[in-house]
């Protein structure tokens, strides 16, 4: 299934794919929520942008959200009191505090119809265990100045033991907000070419040339706003960043909803909100997370949130399912700004840690700025280039052993099989004379080889037999049983075997 984004607004993108060689000031890579909002802003200055995407506008990850615009990033404040600074973490609440107000402004300045809602947000639990971290949330806001509320009841069709609540917070339908975006780019003399996969991108000189479709991009600037970067060296940042998966369903529960935006902080994680569809109200449940890569059971994804909803609202229908898979920077804080000190004139916006809407306002501002020789003052907060200690150590922990794991245990600890040994509809890594091949075989017992290695930097992938995907456990890169490549940073499709 397709998300709900995607499927009520198929026929509203008319991009065109990139046909011919073309000069601009700044070339985009990627037409995601952060690349659209870079070229709006950038536009506005009066510069020559081009945006281009592998795919269409919205369809990716940004197509696939929740679409929840808040400052409070489940509980992100004390974390960052206690990690950083004070001065720190009240850098970052104020930044996402003026991206709110920002997209509000874009909204009601451009006249985008995209279902924008003043909502309240709720982090909740409902384990009396869990309530000190509440408690801790709010005295670090309040520290901070905000005036961060407890509460022991709410709408949630279930009892809670108390929540922080936060009022003026927003939701939206954000693929309908991205493609005013896109409308108002072009509006203001930028381009933008979809199905154009970027396969390189040159310093020559004072400018950069960048490769897609047989043709060529020539630049000053370059921003790379393309979800996970797709150059890895100089930058590194396949070493600071993992890719994780969450799984949302849209419900017709065939009562009344509740107001408000809901998530809770401890395992198995549950977010909800509800969304305009026709003359009525879905209910979005969404959750279920884990490292992209490792095959997901189907009783800890789909199933769990629909068990959910089946349990408090045991009429409700599923209209939509759909997953997405977010960038997870290791110290929580997106990663803004320069690429590298090797390479001038190239920016990139990356690790929003499942809070991109806020995240891609306020990387398409600090760009803005810095290509316009402005100070921002938000942009140390965020600066793509640190490398102090990273103190969420147990989070390197496991993304080190993952890494490790991929590359080196799983080459020599797969068992021999044959093929009859994959079952139908089904896949999974044979080894044949020490090589490794990727076998899928459809419901009628068609096979489909492939050489399993991902072409980004060469891990072994895993079988995703949720989605019948050759998903990546290092850095998330995603290809689809053909071996053709759907998700980045891997951009080249895989070799396929032919079985005689």
């Amino acid at each position: 299934m397709s998300s709900l984004w995607i499927d009520t607004t198929n026929e509203l993108d008319q991009s065109k794919s990139l046909g011919k060689d073309l000069t601009c000031d700044v070339c985009i890579i990627g037409a995601g929520i952060a690349g659209l909002s870079t070229g709006y802003y950038l536009c506005k200055q009066g510069l020559k942008v081009i945006i281009l995407d592998k795919s269409y506008i919205g369809t990716k990850t940004s197509g696939n959200t929740t679409g929840k615009i808040t400052f409070q990033h489940n509980l992100i404040y004390d974390y960052l009191i206690n990690s950083k600074s004070e001065k720190y973490a009240k850098a970052y609440l104020d930044a996402n505090k003026k991206a709110i107000l920002n997209i509000k402004n874009i909204i009601d300045e451009e006249q985008i119809d995209c279902d924008f809602e003043n909502q309240a947000n709720y982090v909740y639990t409902t384990k009396q265990e869990e309530l000190h971290k509440i408690h801790k949330e709010i005295q670090a806001l309040h520290i901070l100045g905000e005036e961060a509320e407890f509460v022991t009841n709410c709408d949630l069709p279930f009892k809670i033991v108390g929540a922080l609540k936060e009022n003026n917070q927003a939701q939206i339908h954000l693929r309908k907000y991205m493609l005013g975006l896109a409308n108002c780019i072009k509006q203001k003399g930028g381009e933008i070419y979809t199905n154009s996969t970027v396969i390189n991108v040159k310093k020559d000189n004072n400018e950069y040339i960048t490769f897609a479709n047989n043709y060529e991009i020539k630049s000053k600037y370059i921003i790379q706003a393309c979800h996970y970067p797709f150059i890895n060296f100089p930058g590194f940042y396949f070493s600071k960043m993992y890719q994780s998966t969450s799984y949302v369903i849209a419900v017709d529960t065939h009562t009344n909803l509740f107001g408000g935006m809901y998530i809770n902080p401890h395992e198995p994680i549950y977010s909800f909100r509800t969304a305009k569809f026709k003359d009525k109200r879905l209910l979005l449940i969404a959750g279920a997370d884990h490292k992209t890569g490792f095959a997901p059971d189907e009783n800890k994804s789909y199933k769990l949130l629909e068990n959910f909803a089946k349990k408090h609202y045991p009429k409700s229908e599923i209209l939509y399912k759909w997953n997405t898979r977010d960038c997870i920077s290791l110290d929580k804080i997106p990663y803004i700004g320069e690429f590298s000190s090797l390479l001038p004139n190239a920016y990139v916006a990356t690790g929003f840690n499942k809070w991109g809407i806020t995240g891609s306002n306020i990387a398409a501002n600090i760009i803005t700025d810095k290509i316009l020789g402005k100070e921002n003052k938000y942009a140390f907060v965020f600066d793509s280039r640190r490398v102090e200690p990273i103190k969420n150590r147990e989070e390197v922990k496991n993304m080190t052993s993952q890494v490790f794991k991929s590359f080196i245990s799983n080459r020599i600890k797969i068992p021999h099989a044959d093929l009859e040994q994959i079952k139908n509809d089904n896949g999974g890594i044979i080894k044949l004379d020490g090589i490794n091949i990727g076998i899928y075989k459809d419901a009628s017992g068609n096979i489909f080889a492939i050489n399993p290695t991902c072409t980004h930097l060469g891990c072994l992938l895993t079988w995703n037999n949720l989605d019948k995907t050759w998903d990546c456990p290092c850095h998330g890169s995603r290809f689809n049983f053909k071996g053709e490549n759907i998700y980045d940073p891997a951009f080249k499709n895989l070799d396929k075997f032919e079985i005689l």
